[in-house]
């Protein structure tokens, strides 16, 4: 009986507790109908502006580092290494003296070559003496023509022995300025390879030492050749330019294009471009890998974050912020450098876009701007 009476009472409960699931509107003041329309999230986005501006044209490489002029010192006589001037490494300028090499045995044939002219010359004032003391005598009748001519004859040949002794002589001074080495022009010389003793010839392989000229100096890099033409206009207006900075580091070197190659490399469809650096602080060393913008030419264009620009099936879109709602605005971008996108068309500068929190926005979406985010 007891078992019967639980049953029933927990049936009743039941049922209680249905009634009131089902009339909850009415006794709890009429839900969510009676609270009115929810009031529209407002999102947080962060803006930044859309700018026109002057923006580089530019290709991005990597290029070697070439000195213009690079001279390998070698002797061009057989002896030996009396002095070396400059320290390894050291730089050097146009005309410096780098080596000095013994001429003892030049300057003993060229004491016996003077003296061979002296003598020589001996010989020809004495052959004209007697040439003009026949040349008298003939009119007076006291000697024959045959004397004459025959001291003509050897005053000719002295003349021509002479010659020959100067030029012999010459020869052996520009075979003794060969034992004074200097630099031919300015740059860094090498370590030097031989030290005084050394005896040195023309047939040695190993360069006494090399001089790299530093300023200017020869950057070569290749480009894409979608590019040549533009490049070569700009050359012809004079504005182009070129920027080399060693990777790793903030210091660069500006120059211009000195050459562009005269032909397209079939196999990768690139040109090879030289430019030429002043490098007057020596910051870019023959050998050096660098990173190289070539820059072609500045044009004016509107530009914004890359980061505001979005995209989807139908193109590239940016959120602007007018009236305090986000609204999307179609765009066409060109390129981008640098973290910064070149808009072609759909912004004309000046406008508000998101750069920060596109996720939650879609057309008319309420926004508040914000500061940048801590370390942006």
């Amino acid at each position: 009986m007891k078992k019967r009476n639980l049953i029933i009472l927990a049936g009743g409960l039941g049922i209680v507790a249905l009634a009131a699931f089902v009339t909850r509107s009415s006794w709890t003041g009429g839900g969510v109908s009676a609270q009115g329309p929810q009031r529209a999230r407002v999102i947080s986005v962060e803006l930044a502006k859309a700018e026109r501006k002057p923006v580089p044209v530019d290709v991005d490489s990597i290029g070697t580092v070439t000195a213009i002029s690079s001279v390998a010192l070698k002797s061009r006589v057989e002896t030996t290494i009396v002095s070396v001037h400059f320290e390894d490494g050291a730089k050097v300028n146009e005309g410096d003296l780098l080596f000095t090499l013994d001429a003892r045995q030049v300057d003993a044939q060229i004491e016996q070559a003077e003296g061979t002219l002296a003598k020589d010359q001996a010989q020809l004032e004495g052959a004209q003496r007697d040439l003009r003391r026949y040349s008298d005598l003939i009119g007076k009748g006291a000697t024959t023509q045959v004397n004459v001519d025959n001291a003509k004859t050897q005053a000719d040949i002295l003349i021509g022995t002479i010659k020959a002794d100067q030029s012999a002589l010459d020869s052996l001074k520009v075979q003794k300025s060969y034992t004074i080495i200097r630099a031919p022009f300015s740059g860094r010389i090498s370590a030097a390879n031989v030290k005084v003793g050394n005896f040195v010839r023309p047939a040695d392989t190993t360069a006494l030492a090399v001089i790299n000229q530093m300023a200017p100096v020869y950057v070569t890099f290749a480009i894409p050749q979608r590019v040549l033409v533009d490049l070569r206009d700009a050359m012809a207006a004079g504005g182009s330019r070129v920027i080399a900075t060693i990777p790793g580091h903030q210091r660069s070197e500006d120059g211009k294009v000195a050459m562009v190659e005269n032909s397209v490399d079939a196999t990768t469809g690139m040109v090879t471009v030289r430019g030429v650096m002043d490098n007057t602080n020596e910051t870019l060393w023959p050998g050096t890998l660098v990173n190289t913008k070539l820059i072609i030419r500045t044009e004016d264009a509107v530009t914004v974050p890359t980061a505001a620009v979005q995209r989807s099936q139908s193109g590239n879109y940016v959120f602007i912020n007018k009236d305090g709602k986000a609204h999307v605005q179609p765009v066409s971008v060109s390129r981008t450098f640098q973290g910064i996108s070149v808009v072609a068309s759909g912004l004309s500068g000046g406008e508000d876009v998101i750069v920060d929190g596109q996720l939650l926005l879609s057309e008319g979406t309420p926004v508040a701007p914000r500061g940048p985010k801590a370390g942006a």
